[in-house]
């Protein structure tokens, strides 16, 4: 039975990652969760090969080869220790939305059911993301890069009614059920 893939997108700062962990937590033995980046410095800290060519990016400041992000993002679903598995922050870039479609088009063991866009006004964004002691340089740079590939990705998934659009801007416990009360609708195994 191929694993089920739900992608959490949004802007910096909106919450996905901790909407995504705590979705998780709820669901202990159905759900998993990854963030992108946690994958990549795991890898890291391992010093596996893949975690070595990861660094030297990273330590240049360049972001790790798409091929790479998604080797590790296959090889944690496939492995992953539930059926359903959530992952925030990819595709975060049009390239690596191709890619990763491509990827997933020819692979029978993990079926995308569903991508959630946590939307929050950039605002917003900027001040959680600068309350939790993160540099407002990096928000900036990232708060740009994630706007010149939304449209095409949120077309990409709207085309195949696979998009759900949920308000991020409402308290913590509000987000959560919604996103929950959605999953419990396109998830049977939950």
């Amino acid at each position: 039975m191929p694993k089920k893939l739900i992608l959490l997108i949004g802007a910096p700062g909106s919450g996905k990652s901790t909407d995504a962990k705590m979705i998780a937590e709820k669901h202990s033995g159905n759900i998993t969760s990854y963030s992108t980046g946690d994958l990549i410095k795991k890898e890291i800290e391992k010093g596996t090969a893949v975690g070595n060519i990861a660094k030297s990016f990273v330590n240049k400041g360049n972001l790790v080869p798409t091929g790479i992000v998604v080797e590790l993002i296959v090889d944690a679903v496939n492995n992953a220790p539930t059926p359903v598995v959530l992952l925030d922050g990819f595709p975060g870039k049009e390239k690596q939305l191709q890619y990763f479609c491509d990827y997933i088009f020819n692979n029978d063991k993990i079926n995308i059911i569903s991508v959630l866009e946590i939307k929050v006004n950039e605002a917003l964004a900027k001040e959680r993301w600068l309350a939790s002691g993160r540099s407002e340089e990096v928000f900036e740079h990232e708060m740009k890069s994630y706007k010149e590939s939304l449209a095409e990705i949120e077309a990409h998934y709207a085309n195949q009614n696979i998009l759900k659009v949920i308000d991020g801007e409402r308290d913590l416990d509000t987000v959560i059920a919604d996103i929950d009360t959605y999953l419990q609708n396109i998830c049977t195994s939950i």
